[in-house]
């Protein structure tokens, strides 16, 4: 039974073949100059095919696919069903609801202007996280560290912290010169909060033992809060960063709909206002897409450094 799993992708891909190409199209949907549907179902029997026979042979191969099959063979069977509700039954509104075709033809032949979005929204996300990490980290080994920092500082964490970063667009927007340094800001604010209180709760947990040990091998105050603290600390910090990536593509999103002019985030918001719903679906599956492999690469630096906790958390 398991060497037919193996399988389950490909009669998946063959049953959505063809439905598409022996069932009838509606006319309410505009075509796509190309059918992109049947050429990914195509591509996807292609690949799997070769995987299912590879995993005769490939004990890794056998074992991945075995455990995916089945959720994969539904995915397809899923946008199938999408396949036949939109272009060949047209039950949803067409307007809200345009075909596959369309989707995928938006993304393949508007790729340039959406990778000059996702450039720009990158270039923002990234400059605001720097940022916010770097001040998370500093503020949390201060609180975490000193005692007058932890008195005077850990009172303005707790009454601002937890106010979401985009409540601080009305004044934030009169308070910088351009909306990118604006908007940069807010994604900064967003990391900066929960890489703090996990810096400094991380801190507040290492063993008493550690440092006194140092302290008596001759380790000095810098050594003791960068060589035992922070290394010590690295699993809460991890999960601060985690959190605070999370936080700062909400805050991507809602500052871009609301000021930027360029980025991904606009270019839904855009789209939307001209009721092309089609490239909405586009935008959304890029930024899926690209947040998923961000966070992906996030949890395999976490692995790597914190080899001891490789696969404690998983994603």
């Amino acid at each position: 039974m398991k060497k037919l799993n193996a399988w389950l992708p490909v009669l998946s891909a063959i049953l959505a073949i063809l439905v598409d190409y022996g069932v009838g199209n509606i006319d309410k949907h505009t075509p796509a100059k190309h059918p992109y549907f049947m050429y990914l179902l195509v591509v996807l029997l292609g690949a799997f095919t070769i995987i299912a026979l590879l995993s005769y042979f490939n004990p890794k191969v056998k074992e991945w696919i075995e455990d995916r099959s089945l959720f994969i063979a539904a995915t397809i069977l899923f946008l199938n069903v999408i396949n036949i509700v939109t272009k060949k039954l047209g039950l949803l509104p067409v307007i809200f609801f345009p075909t596959l075709d369309k989707i995928l033809s938006i993304i393949i032949e508007d790729r340039d202007f959406l990778a000059l979005c996702l450039g720009s929204s990158g270039k923002l996300l990234f400059t605001g996280y720097f940022f916010g990490a770097i001040a998370g980290f500093a503020t949390g080994i201060a609180v975490g560290f000193s005692n007058s920092a932890n008195y005077w500082i850990s009172p303005l964490i707790r009454i601002l912290g937890p106010i979401p970063a985009t409540a601080w667009i009305p004044l934030v927007l009169i308070s910088f010169p351009t909306t990118f340094t604006a908007s940069a800001f807010l994604i900064a604010l967003s990391v900066w909060f929960p890489t703090t209180v996990m810096t400094s709760s991380g801190i507040f947990n290492v063993r008493n033992a550690y440092f006194e040990v140092s302290s008596t091998l001759g380790a000095g105050k810098y050594y003791q809060i960068f060589m035992v603290g922070v290394p010590a600390a690295m699993p809460h910090m991890f999960i601060g960063l985690f959190n605070g990536t999370c936080a700062s593509f909400i805050t991507l999103m809602t500052a871009e709909m609301l000021g930027v002019k360029n980025g991904i985030g606009w270019y839904i918001n855009w789209q939307k206002e001209m009721m092309a719903y089609a490239n909405v679906y586009a935008g959304l599956i890029i930024i899926a897409v690209t947040f998923s492999i961000l966070i992906t690469l996030l949890f395999k630096v976490r692995d790597n450094v914190l080899v001891w906790q490789k696969g404690v958390i998983k994603w």
